[in-house]
């Protein structure tokens, strides 16, 4: 009876044994080899949250393995972040294609993180607005949006004041605190002060004149806020009428109900994209730049259309439900950011911002 127990006992490890475990693969290989086994092909793509991600996840993506049989996976994350984290993976890439801002695309080419796009890999860039493209050959724009001032219509109507025409309107006492600005970490602050540069006699290459107005913009204003899901709650709630946000933002709140818009100062806007940019040494290249060339198809732009974008597409317009409220006309002044010199002044701009723009706020209100 003992030794039958302890032959059963044997026979049940070595069928433990063989349920276990493979042996560890490296990272990234697990995945590719049971995707091979299934015949099923994936890849991964990280970029922002909110909008952009609903956009990918609940709408494109599923379109493209109907029509490919690709999965598309997504991670979420801020430009800056996925940057890092495109960086720490180089030698080993978890991702395939990253949504950077433009500054970040150029970054990314700087480090030698993510290869070529052009139309010779990406056969629909030939038809891409130029207007879109931060840098040639570096990344397909594909959410085409501006940075502008916005306001609510219903307390500017109720107050008597006058709509913004300038980015030198953002600074008044009319106001009475009730704005939502972006620190200059976030792009939409940038931006802002770079507006405030431009309409002081200033530019990019001379940011003076726009930290010296950004001073009595802080002064008017209760706090800068860090991201887009401090400030979108607070236009929502009636915390603040007056803002600088991406257009997509703007027009994601007023199809919900709240009463904005976005104005058009006569200096312009900036003209940009998020873009999607082809990892380096990714394993899946070629499904990654199919998805990439999908992405700025007119089918494709018509659905990012849908979520407020602008397509960047030549000779498309943006969804009609949005017209009214981010809908830009002929004679709206757009321009073309000089990235590569935002990325040059950014730390240096961002470190004189903290030190003598923070310290102002609130200064000047009753």
């Amino acid at each position: 009876m003992k030794k039958i127990i302890i032959l059963f006992s044997i026979i049940l490890l070595v069928m433990l044994a063989g349920c276990g475990n493979p042996t560890p693969q490296k990272p990234g290989e697990a995945t590719q080899t049971s995707a091979g086994e299934k015949g099923e092909k994936k890849i991964t793509i990280a970029g922002n949250g909110g909008v952009i991600e609903s956009a990918i996840r609940d709408v494109i993506a599923p379109k493209f393995k109907e029509e490919t049989g690709i999965t598309v996976n997504y991670i979420s994350g801020l430009s800056g972040e996925i940057l890092s984290k495109v960086e720490l993976q180089k030698n080993s890439p978890q991702i395939d294609i990253a949504l950077f801002v433009p500054v970040d695309v150029i970054r990314a080419q700087e480090k030698g993180l993510i290869d070529t796009v052009d139309e010779s890999n990406v056969p629909n860039m030939k038809s891409v607005d130029s207007r879109f493209i931060p840098i040639e050959k570096a990344a397909a724009p594909v959410f085409g949006l501006v940075i502008a001032p916005a306001y609510n219509t219903e307390t500017f109507k109720k107050k008597g004041l006058k709509s913004i025409e300038s980015w030198n309107d953002l600074v008044s006492p009319d106001y009475e605190g009730k704005t939502a600005f972006s620190d200059i970490t976030n792009d939409w602050g940038f931006n802002t002060l770079n507006g405030l540069a431009i309409s002081n006699g200033g530019s990019t290459d001379d940011m003076e004149p726009g930290l010296e107005k950004a001073k009595d913009l802080a002064g008017y204003s209760n706090t800068f806020y860090k991201n887009s899901t401090q400030m979108m709650p607070a236009i929502q709630q009636g915390a603040a009428d007056v803002t600088v946000m991406g257009s997509y933002s703007i027009g994601e709140l007023a199809v919900s109900g709240v009463p904005i818009k976005m104005a058009v100062p006569k200096e312009g806007v900036p003209l940009q994209a998020f873009n999607a940019s082809l990892v380096k040494n990714t394993p899946n290249n070629e499904e990654a730049l199919e998805f990439i060339n999908y992405l700025i198809s007119e089918e494709a732009q018509s659905l990012i259309s849908e979520k407020g974008f602008y397509p960047t597409v030549e000779g498309m317009e943006i969804s009609e439900k949005f017209e009214e409220s981010i809908g830009l006309k002929e004679t709206d002044k757009t321009f073309k950011p000089d990235f590569a010199k935002f990325a040059e002044i950014r730390a240096e701009v961002s470190d004189r911002w903290a030190k003598e723009v923070t310290p102002e706020l609130g200064k000047k209100l009753k």
